[in-house]
């Protein structure tokens, strides 16, 4: 009986998951259709994040002053705050340091993974691995190519694929809830 009327609860709930879908999906298409706008939001959006996890692991670590990594804490929090008021006050420089970071992930990332997919060579689907990685240093590359400029599209056509994804991904949720 339990499981039936949590079934029927999941089943009621598919119109909230399809309306994630549908903010998800509009979110990701207006990213995608505006790039250096999406770079921007997304840029203020992680420097008022890293501003407010600043104070808050500020004043967490005067919670605990007793404690022997209290300075490691203070000093966390106070290069998050920075790192916050940097982003916020600053969004194009902060547009090219995360762009500058983000090239940087790829490149390593992609590095790995090609050195990755040569050790599994003898398993089956290694060459999806290879090919994961070609694409990363791929990115890497284009992004540094087009550098510092590309550093005004990068986030937000980041940001518009990864909302897109998500949209796909709530919309068929939604679907399968509903034919629960």
């Amino acid at each position: 009986m339990a499981d039936t009327v949590a079934q029927q609860k999941l089943r009621s709930s598919w119109i909230w998951m399809a309306i994630l879908a549908v903010i998800s999906l509009i979110g990701g298409v207006w990213a995608l259709l505006n790039p250096p706008a999406a770079t921007l939001a997304a840029t203020l959006i992680a420097g008022w994040t890293f501003l407010f996890l600043g104070v808050v692991q500020i004043v967490q670590s005067f919670q605990v002053k007793e404690w022997s990594g209290f300075l490691w804490g203070l000093l966390f929090g106070v290069l998050l705050l920075l790192a916050g008021l940097s982003l916020v006050f600053n969004p194009l420089a902060g547009m090219i340091s995360l762009t500058l970071l983000i090239a940087a992930l790829f490149l390593a990332t992609g590095v790995v993974k090609v050195v990755y997919a040569f050790s599994l060579r003898p398993v089956s689907g290694w060459g999806w691995v290879l090919a994961s990685g070609v694409v990363s240093i791929a990115l890497a590359v284009m992004i540094l190519s087009d550098f510092p400029w590309s550093a005004a599209a990068v986030l937000g056509i980041l940001l518009g694929v990864e909302l897109v994804s998500n949209g796909v991904l709530f919309l068929l949720i939604a679907l399968g809830l509903r034919k629960l």
